[in-house]
């Protein structure tokens, strides 16, 4: 597939949002996908924040696979200072959040005689799962939310019950993708979106991947006896398991292609995570300072 670039120009004024607003808060929380733990986050965001105490959320861990959620919650840890695993849907890890950000807080009110609520600021790439994250940690539904990237703009202060203050930016992604690999991984779990996409490239890179990676699950979900060497052959394959066949025979790849990008991106294939900290230099995972948990 050719590179993707993309970044429109609401993108820019993200940038500049978060520029502007960094002195006013105390701590950022950075959300990122637990099944591309590296693609999504974007490396200008380090550059944004940097010397400000962080929180990495491994969002989404309920649809990752749970060994890689924990070799990349400690590799994280160990550089970025603090990270946990949550399904922001749902609110599993939320107790967990709140218990390290009432530390945070205390810490604060030891260091300064003004005690002052904590102020904090929710970042990331579209489509990670800020807005779900927010309207957990509001107990209401202060963000908008939806399956599509973008869907949040602009600037929101959003009060806790706690009294803590936190600061919703819109997603913002980096004006190219210089390894092709972040591009894909990004697409497969919908953080592009899908209309700059051919469905039936992408899954079939999809297919490619997980044949490598994640054979027994592809096979049991499809219900294949066996996976061919091809991409191109296991589509075919999966599409006359489900019967996407088009009048005189033919395969109805795009039915097919854009069937397997929803079962992945919802769980359905499995638990799966395509970046393995094993595999990749956790440097850059941030730079904030080391804490125990």
């Amino acid at each position: 597939m050719n590179n993707i670039n993309w970044y429109p120009g609401h993108m820019k004024k993200t940038r500049e949002l978060i520029e502007n607003n960094l002195k006013l808060v105390d701590l950022v929380i950075e959300v990122i996908d637990a099944r591309v733990p590296v693609s999504s986050r974007n490396p200008l965001i380090d550059q944004l924040v940097a010397g400000k105490k962080r929180i990495i959320v491994l969002n989404k861990s309920d649809l990752a696979d749970p060994g890689a959620n924990e070799e990349w919650e400690r590799a994280f840890s160990q550089t970025a200072g603090l990270a946990l695993q949550m399904n922001c849907m749902q609110g599993e890890g939320l107790a967990r959040l709140f218990r390290l950000l009432e530390r945070l807080q205390q810490e604060k009110d030891s260091q300064r005689s003004l005690k002052k609520p904590l102020r904090m600021m929710i970042v990331g790439v579209p489509n990670v799962g800020k807005s779900s994250l927010i309207n957990r940690m509001t107990g209401r539904k202060s963000a908008k939310t939806g399956d599509k990237p973008g869907v949040t703009r602009g600037k929101q202060w959003l009060a806790l019950k706690n009294g803590m203050q936190l600061l919703d930016t819109p997603g913002i992604l980096w004006p190219k993708f210089e390894d092709p690999r972040t591009g894909l991984a990004l697409a497969f779990c919908g953080s592009i979106r899908d209309e700059i996409m051919d469905a039936s490239e992408l899954a079939l890179a999809l297919i490619g991947v997980l044949q490598r990676t994640y054979p027994a699950l592809l096979m049991s979900r499809y219900k294949l006896a066996t996976l061919s060497e091809t991409p191109l052959e296991n589509m075919e394959a999966i599409a006359q398991k489900r019967g996407f066949i088009l009048g005189g025979g033919r395969i109805d790849y795009e039915r097919c292609a854009r069937t397997l990008l929803d079962e992945f991106r919802s769980g359905r294939i499995g638990r799966i995570t395509l970046e393995r900290a094993e595999d990749m230099s956790a440097e850059g995972a941030g730079r904030g300072e080391g804490e125990e948990k």
